[in-house]
């Protein structure tokens, strides 16, 4: 076809609808504010990479949720492109993955570096051409219009994808100022807010001086009826890790979020109460021996207000099983691993195509949907990325 795409952004959604585009014949250009393309795919390869997860598809594709979100969607989007997909993707260029003892799966090198830069040569190779140092402001009738170093620029084509981020790691040009543009375009987006991110306690100073970076290791957080295991990690603000990111919808749905720490997930509550044998007092200095409760688990347990009413081996085997802590809000969205929030599902049809401008096409993050860590965000990027470019594929040809 003798069209052109403009994607604009140039993260793993907006690279993947490029190839998608660059592959079926049509003319592809890359947008983007930065001096390279990749910069959040290098940072999300920061820790080794992790791509995608090795899990049936029916439970992989469980885990996005999102306000509106079209029923299937996410189960027709693993068909097409799924983890398995994804990792033959990386072999083809040249780019071993394993997975790991969670399933996670990384390239055996444990870098994002090669494998980016290995995808870069063959988008280039295919024809893809890519215009660094253009920061999308918007449209001029037609035309889209981009600040550079030169001044404002106009650009033609045919179609547009749209993939630009949400609004964490503003460094890398995700910085959430697209929804500004599009909002003056009459399109509703749901305000981007902090997804996969800490949460803020108002720690007493003394429980910091002891256990400030240490870890919650095994435990299992619950809230509004969901439970997520894992990991925490005590911070000077509060609470880091897996386990908590995995709860940020249902915490931020709450007007005083709070969750329930179980610090033995493995042990039941009669058993807690079988270990501590024929302690008749001291039952929490029995507990922190008898029960082997890590630095972290001890000192909160040593703040606890209603540490006086454990005078029994049961009050105290439930304080474990049910450790309350009060969250204050969520960390800025600039300091999370991702977000939540974007372009309402009604404001797109079964393409990902924009209702109220025909042509233009969104992708990743710039949706509204999440999903925790652990290689869903970046498959969801790919499949929403390919995807949305097959839709402006469909629409070019019915032009």
């Amino acid at each position: 076809m003798e069209k052109t795409l403009a994607v604009i952004g140039a993260g793993p959604a907006g690279l993947r609808a490029a190839e998608v585009a660059v592959n079926a014949g049509v003319r592809v250009v890359v947008f983007d504010a930065k001096a390279s393309a990749g910069r959040k795919f290098l940072v999300a390869g920061s820790g080794g990479l992790n791509l995608t997860k090795d899990e049936p598809v029916e439970r992989f594709a469980s885990l996005y949720r999102g306000p509106e979100m079209p029923e299937g969607f996410w189960q027709s989007r693993m068909a097409e492109f799924g983890p398995e997909q994804l990792r033959a993707w990386a072999a083809e260029l040249g780019v071993e993955t394993f997975a790991a003892s969670t399933g996670r799966v990384y390239p055996k090198e444990m870098k994002a570096a090669p494998l980016l830069r290995a995808w870069i040569r063959r988008l280039r190779g295919a024809g893809v051409k890519f215009a660094m140092h253009h920061r999308w402001l918007g449209w001029k009738g037609d035309a889209l219009i981009f600040e550079t170093p030169d001044g404002v620029s106009e650009e033609c084509a045919d179609a547009v994808v749209l993939t630009l981020g949400g609004g964490s790691w503003p460094e890398t040009g995700s910085d959430g100022t697209w929804a500004e543009i599009l909002s003056r375009q009459g399109i509703v987006v749901a305000p981007l807010q902090s997804a996969n991110c800490g949460w803020e306690v108002d720690w007493p100073a003394d429980l910091l001086a002891r256990a400030e970076g240490k870890p919650l290791k095994n435990v299992v957080v619950s809230t509004g009826g969901e439970a997520a295991a894992g990991e925490l990690m005590i911070t000077r603000y509060g609470l880091e890790g897996g386990a908590i990111y995995q709860l940020g919808a249902a915490l931020r749905a709450m007007a005083y979020p709070e969750i329930a720490i179980d610090l033995k997930p493995a042990l039941s509550e009669a058993r807690l109460i079988e270990k501590l044998g024929p302690a008749r007092r001291n039952f929490l200095a029995e507990a922190k021996q008898r029960w082997r409760l890590g630095e972290a688990a001890e000192a909160i347990l040593d703040h606890r207000p209603e540490r006086d009413s454990w005078t029994t081996s049961q009050a105290m085997a439930r304080a474990v099983k049910a450790c309350r802590v009060p969250l204050l809000n969520a960390r800025p969205i600039a300091e999370a691993i991702s977000s939540a929030g974007g372009v309402r599902w009604a404001e797109v049809d079964g393409n990902l195509m924009l209702r109220r401008l025909p042509g233009v096409f969104v992708a990743g993050e710039m949706v509204d949907w999440e999903a925790p860590t652990g290689g869903y965000l970046m498959q969801g990027a790919f499949a929403t990325g390919g995807y949305a470019a097959r839709g402006a594929l469909e629409w070019l040809r019915g032009r």
